[in-house]
C-alpha cells in the first residue's frame, strides 16, 4: 500500500512505487477514472491516450486491403504536399 498526503493547496507526491509502476516522468499528466462503484484509479494520461489510438486504428490496415508501408508513406506525402 502507498500513502500520499494532500497539502494545503491540493497537490500530492505521486510515491515512487506508483510514478515507476506508471512510467510517469516529470511533466506527465496524470488521469484519475471515476468508477461506477465509486472507486478511482489514476492512470498516465499519455499511455492511455496511446491505447486509445490504437484501438481506434485496429482493424483500419485490414479494411485499407493490408496496404505496404510505401503506400501509407504515399498517402501522408498526398495529404502533406498535394502529390503522391
Amino acid at each position: 500500500m502507498n500513502l500520499a498526503r494532500v497539502s494545503a493547496n491540493g497537490q500530492i507526491t505521486v510515491p515512487v512505487e506508483i510514478r515507476r509502476a506508471l512510467k510517469l516522468k516529470e511533466g506527465d499528466k496524470v488521469l484519475f477514472l471515476r468508477h461506477d462503484d465509486g472507486q478511482i484509479t489514476i492512470g498516465n494520461a499519455s499511455a492511455l491516450a496511446i491505447r486509445k489510438a490504437q484501438a481506434a486504428f485496429d482493424g483500419a490496415a485490414e479494411k485499407l486491403g493490408n496496404p505496404t508501408e510505401e503506400d501509407i508513406q504515399s498517402w501522408v506525402d498526398e495529404v502533406r504536399y498535394g502529390k503522391g
